[in-house]
């Protein structure tokens, strides 16, 4: 609900501040007073465009700041909280929108900077304004099925998940065919890269083990010479170790003649054993580093397959084996990919089913309720003097390209104004006078449904009286007992139902002109509404006519 709106330098308003409540408030005043300012600074706070022309002559600045209480479930709180806009609990939502001279503009939220485009989000569902020429609202045949779903009392939550399922199996079977096709365009490069594969058998760690092996025979190659050698002066009839033995055979034989001797003979004795010993290890060594050439040519043609295929496939040797099984895996993939593929077009086949059935259900759903509301409204047109007028909801089917969660209909407002005429949408059929009394039998029809906190109509009254004025002041006064409603009017039937009244005035004193708004006593107001039945000269007989119209 709306509860303050303070305006600042907005063309002839210098300084305006008003307070509002629930129920049905009018504002009411002489052609040219400045009510269209009004609604243009409110226009402005709910994130309309920005004009330069609405800054007040020699002022530097418009600012219009409005002030709105809001149940804590509103729509509204979910949108601040998301942009980190939320005020203290049980604090007002304030907006409020500055216009310079030199044509920028800012806006806030609750004192922080917030964009024009949330402002006008946020503006939307706090305050509907109708008037003769609003492209928004009701006119607006995309907010149609949504209205008419709240009329109705509609559930959308099974269409809604039937939907989710329904896209995911598609989404599934799209991702398997995109694959089987991606492997089936590789399918001949796929076979001859696993016959090759196989063909080789790449074991894990494979070229790891050959590089050593090979390493270790190429370097027993290069030391067999030395060895060779080596064993020569060591061993053999003439070598060391024969000398040795020998010599301490000599020495045996003389060793007891002396110490030094004996001695000399552990020592020699020790030689012969450490000898020994080192022939055996070279003996070992060479045969672990002997090198067989067959092997080593083995190794080096295994070793030369490995890496070039690695080199092909641009992986590394160790990870053919990896590469082989998954390429494997993407020829059988190919080659059993239609079980899957069947399995997955069963499911997306009956999650659509699923879908469709749950659609039809709110399909008929919307055509119960799209013939309860055409009833509706039927009953509000004739006391609004369009007795010839027709209203029908149009609920067609869509094209499976635009089903969604919201179902697989299109929901339209239509109207003919004329016996025989073909029904059309509401702007492109209704005059001016009969667009604003649609509006208003819709609201009516629609109750609940779809109604911002505050609701305003501009001279809904417009070229009608008597009756018909009436008629549409009993039915803002039904609608206001719903909601708050404001509505902007010349009728003195509908200013008479209003449960508080302003009245707009302009001024000049020789030097400026201004805008004022007042809000009227009982007094004041009974002035107004007879001002309002007989013109400039208020007589005696419409200042009753006014009280008549009070008391009923």
């Amino acid at each position: 609900m709306l509860t303050r709106l303070a305006i600042r330098d907005v063309v002839l308003i210098e300084a305006l501040d008003l307070d509002f409540r629930n129920g049905l408030g009018v504002l009411t005043g002489e052609t040219g007073a400045g009510k269209s300012i009004l609604l243009d600074a409110l226009g402005l706070v709910l994130g309309r465009r920005a004009d330069s022309g609405l800054v007040r002559v020699g002022a530097r600045q418009a600012v219009v700041t409005a002030s709105f209480e809001l149940p804590g479930d509103h729509a509204v709180a979910t949108l601040l909280e998301e942009n980190g806009l939320a005020g203290e609990p049980g604090e007002p939502l304030t907006l409020r929108r500055i216009v310079k001279v030199d044509g920028g503009s800012r806006a806030t939220i609750n004192d922080q900077p917030a964009s024009a485009g949330l402002l006008r989000e946020i503006g939307a569902h706090l305050v509907e304004i109708h008037g003769q020429h609003d492209d928004r609202g009701l006119l607006a045949a995309g907010g149609h099925r949504d209205l008419l779903d709240a009329f109705g009392g509609i559930d959308r939550g099974g269409v809604a998940r039937a939907h989710r399922t329904w896209r995911a199996a598609e989404t599934r079977l799209a991702g398997a065919r995109e694959a089987i096709d991606t492997a089936a365009r590789d399918r001949e490069w796929l076979a001859h890269a696993v016959a090759e594969l196989d063909a080789l058998g790449p074991q894990p760690g494979e070229e790891v083990t050959l590089a050593e092996e090979r390493a270790a025979m190429q370097k027993g190659a290069r030391l067999t010479g030395d060895l060779a050698h080596v064993v020569d002066h060591l061993g053999g009839a003439d070598g060391a170790l024969a000398a040795l033995r020998q010599a301490a055979r000599r020495l045996d034989r003389i060793a007891p003649e002396h110490a030094l001797l004996a001695s000399a003979l552990a020592a020699i004795d020790r030689a012969v054993i450490e000898a020994a010993e080192a022939e055996a290890a070279l003996a070992d060594a060479a045969e672990t580093m002997r090198c067989d050439p067959a092997r080593l040519e083995t190794i080096e043609t295994r070793l030369f397959a490995l890496r070039g295929l690695a080199r092909k496939h641009r992986v590394a040797p160790d990870d053919l084996a990896t590469l082989a099984a998954e390429l494997g895996g993407r020829l059988a993939a190919i080659d059993g990919g239609g079980t899957g593929l069947a399995r997955l077009e069963g499911e997306a086949a009956a999650a659509r089913e699923t879908y469709v059935a749950a659609a039809e259900a709110l399909t008929a759903a919307r055509g119960a309720a799209a013939a309860r509301l055409d009833e509706a409204v039927a009953a509000e047109l004739p006391p609004l003097k369009l007795d010839t007028a027709r209203f029908r909801t149009l609920v067609a089917p869509l094209p499976e390209v635009q089903w969604s969660a919201l179902g697989a209909d299109r929901v339209e407002f239509l109207i003919a104004t004329n016996p025989g005429a073909p029904f059309g949408a509401l702007t492109r059929i209704a005059s001016g006078g009969e667009l604003s009394r649609f509006i208003l039998a819709l609201k009516v029809a629609l109750a609940e449904a779809g109604a911002a906190a505050t609701m305003i109509f501009d001279e809904i009254d417009r070229g009608v009286g008597g009756a018909v004025a009436n008629a549409i002041g009993e039915r803002l006064a039904r609608l206001a007992a719903r909601t708050q409603l404001l509505v902007v009017t010349h009728s003195p039937q509908v200013a008479s139902r209003a449960a508080r009244h302003w009245l707009i005035a302009k001024a000049h004193d020789g030097r400026v002109t201004r805008t004022s708004v007042q809000a009227l006593s009982e007094v004041k107001r009974r002035e107004e509404i007879a001002r309002m039945l007989s013109g400039a000269q208020v007589t005696n007989e419409a200042r009753a006519q006014a009280r008549r119209l009070l008391a009923a």
